[in-house]
């Protein structure tokens, strides 16, 4: 028969005469621990309340930091066609290069920021990155010519590298296998809403045109780093850490969730049997290394330009594009927004049916295929009614895409620290696809810009290739891996060297 958890007869207090963090996260971990706990001994706890009280208390906080993350991250693009690049005296390939420079400082600083964001505490590290990305932002408001420009956008990018990173890991570290995706696509979402949002604002707050004697472009910058700055702070008192720590679930309920996320991964089948396996969380460099030489990180990141190309080719450009198909440049913000809507509510409706059924791959390759098909149409004519339509399809393609994307990648990787430097190496690696997008779309080519429509189908192409690449060896490497055990291979390895395995260990099963 199976244990039934007993909650300790003491529990240590401090002097206030509450339990402290370290006794409750110490309590829960051992709990999930035991040899003797299996998913029958939580039997009798409501795992979908538990996962709805994990919802309420996340994912609007990251979403709103993703918002504005994405927010302060493209108004750059919004502030352009109020005049920014008239103002400061920049020509078109300065333009272009403030854009590209941000991705080379964001890209670099991913790995180091995911790996101390489990060390410091996620409510601690992401509001003071939050601080200094508000700052810069805010300082962008005041540059006199292009040096100034070239300088924050720099800085940005170092400040706002840890965000997306450190969320999407962060998710990973409250949620199991077959339900990341919705939580990604509802915090990714927010980027989308950012689009829709920063069109808005940037069309309201550039009526303040003249006010202090300063431009409307210069007031995007200001008022929205000012915003971010507020929010950082009052974040430090809203994120959660870890579920170890959580207040807001019972002892008994944290220990579940630590079980859930701890034995997740490894084959449980009628036909294979299952092994109990512990995901690795202690830190060594061994599985930081590990993520650097893993094939399918490499091969992701082509799958991961393939979409994040044609996303930043979206957000920094589509006001122009839309401005230059014939349009005023307050008409060309508002036509963004129903854009962003649609794509932020797919998102999510693609995330649900994709945890649902626990594949990633045929919705991964879908939306890429919707990202091709509305690039040819932008491509194939110049009339604005259709290229809109084209935006609009590849749009709705691309956010839906980039979620399953990183949920796939997550989905196979195993072990904390693993999995931390995975992510980040897949996202700043990959995120230097925006520096290329930043140059895909330039002046001189409006407003047909059939070169940088060409190259967004150039990669979206490869990306698509690399995808059927990883679908055909996770197929492989599960089949081989079977075989093994069937055969009674595992049974030379002791569980704790399955764990120090991770992903590699002939129990581990592959998502695709």
């Amino acid at each position: 028969m199976s244990a039934v958890l007993e909650k300790p007869a003491v529990v240590e207090v401090d002097e206030a005469g509450l339990s402290t963090q370290k006794d409750v996260s110490g309590h829960s971990s051992v709990m999930a621990s035991a040899p003797e706990i299996s998913y029958a001994s939580f039997a009798h706890l409501d795992e979908k309340k538990i996962l709805r009280k994990m919802d309420i208390r996340l994912i609007p906080m990251l979403a709103l930091l993703y918002l504005l993350s994405f927010l302060d991250r493209g108004n750059i693009g919004n502030a352009k066609i109020e005049g920014l690049q008239e103002d400061l005296g920049i020509t078109n390939d300065q333009y272009n290069l403030c854009l590209t420079v941000f991705f080379f400082t964001y890209a670099a600083f991913e790995v180091p920021s995911n790996l101390l964001l489990k060390r410091l505490r996620p409510s601690r590290w992401l509001p003071i990155i939050m601080v200094a990305w508000g700052t810069v932002v805010t300082l962008m408001g005041i540059v006199q010519n292009f040096q100034g420009l070239l300088s924050t956008r720099l800085f940005l990018g170092v400040a706002e590298a840890g965000l997306y990173p450190g969320c999407a890991y962060y998710l990973t570290m409250w949620y199991c296998r077959s339900e990341i995706q919705l939580r990604q696509a509802m915090f990714f979402s927010a980027a989308s809403i950012a689009g829709a949002f920063s069109g808005l604002l940037a069309y309201a707050i550039a009526k303040l045109d003249g006010l202090g004697g300063l431009a409307g472009w210069r007031w995007i910058f200001i008022l929205e780093g000012l915003a971010t700055v507020v929010v950082a702070l009052a974040s430090f008192f809203l994120l959660h850490d870890f579920p170890e720590t959580a207040t807001f679930l019972t002892e008994e309920e944290r220990a579940f969730v630590i079980f859930r996320l701890k034995y997740q991964g490894h084959m449980e089948s009628k036909d294979e049997g299952s092994v109990r396996v512990a995901q690795a969380d202690e830190f060594e460099w061994k599985y930081v290394w590990a993520a650097f030489k893993d094939w399918q990180i490499w091969v992701n990141i082509f799958v991961y330009w393939g979409i994040v190309c044609p996303l930043y080719g979206v957000s920094l450009f589509l006001p122009s594009i839309i401005k230059n198909l014939g349009y005023v440049s307050s008409t060309a913000q508002l036509l963004t927004v129903p854009i962003y809507i649609v794509a932020a509510i797919l998102a999510v409706v693609v995330a649900y049916f994709s945890d649902r059924v626990g594949k990633r791959s045929p919705f991964v390759v879908t939306c890429m295929l919707a990202i091709l098909v509305g690039y040819i149409l932008c491509i194939s004519t110049s009339k604005p009614g259709v290229v809109y339509a084209g935006v609009f399809i590849a749009a709705a393609g691309i956010y839906s895409a980039f979620a399953g994307n990183i949920a796939w990648l997550s989905n196979n990787l195993a072990g904390g620290y693993k999995r931390s430097a995975g992510m980040a190496i897949q996202i700043g690696v990959g995120n230097l696809g925006g520096a290329f997008a930043s140059n895909f779309y330039r002046q001189k080519d409006a407003p047909r810009y059939i070169l940088g429509h060409a190259l967004e189908i150039g990669f979206t192409s490869v990306g698509l290739i690399a995808a059927c690449i990883l679908i055909f060896n996770y197929m492989r490497i599960n089949k081989k891996r079977a075989k093994i055990v069937r055969e009674g291979g595992h049974n030379q390895f002791t569980p704790e060297e399955l764990s120090s395995q991770g992903d590699r260990a002939v129990t581990f099963r592959y998502i695709y």
